[in-house]
């Protein structure tokens, strides 16, 4: 979506040869490939792990490092991997999408009319508030080595990234509609008393 952004802000004219169907396809393909990657890996190193008795997992959801926590064999190997693995799949495409908003700015600035600037800052910037949420915690979680985290602070971050982020993606997107403001603008005038 950054790439789509860069090419129609940056290269309006050439923006149907650049964003073909064939280059969607591909930046798709990378996509899954990336994910499953990271998931095949994790996967055969949880199936690998010896597990003692204890079968409740602290955390919302069957996620990665709280799994390995009930492990009764060493972890250690299994954490530096997924570490490893995490910060090409995760750090690679974000840095991606920092360096395509990074040069995005220069380009709206060159825009001559302050309405087409807003216009495309506010298409820009509701993408990389939910990308900075996104990655931000997913950073947090599988790249930096946890150091005395805490169970609850674990929680917290996995729940930006799987409930809330997926959460207020649609809502951010549809507040540009005009429709959508207007029926907000009348949910929020029928909420609130009448002043008198």
């Amino acid at each position: 979506m950054s790439y789509d952004r860069y090419l129609a802000i940056c290269n309006p004219l050439r923006y149907s040869s650049l964003m073909s169907h064939r280059v969607c396809v591909k930046l798709i393909a990378m996509s899954w490939l990336l994910a499953l990657s990271l998931t095949l890996v994790t996967v055969i190193s949880a199936a690998t792990q010896k597990f003692c008795n204890q079968n409740t997992i602290n955390h919302f959801f069957c996620d990665y490092f709280p799994l390995l926590e009930l492990s009764c064999s060493d972890t250690s190997l299994a954490r530096i991997l997924t570490i490893t693995v995490s910060v090409p799949v995760i750090l690679f495409p974000f840095l991606l999408i920092i360096g395509s908003y990074i040069c995005i700015p220069h380009e709206i600035l060159k825009i001559v009319s302050s309405i087409g600037r807003q216009k495309a800052f506010s298409t820009c910037s509701s993408h990389l508030a939910v990308v900075s949420i996104f990655y931000g915690t997913l950073i947090v979680t599988y790249v930096i080595p946890r150091r005395n985290q805490s169970q609850t602070i674990s929680k917290l971050l996995s729940l930006l990234y799987t409930v809330v982020t997926p959460f207020i993606n649609p809502m951010i997107y549809s507040l540009k509609s005009t429709d959508m403001k207007n029926a907000l603008q009348n949910i929020i005038k029928n909420i609130l008393p009448n002043e008198t």
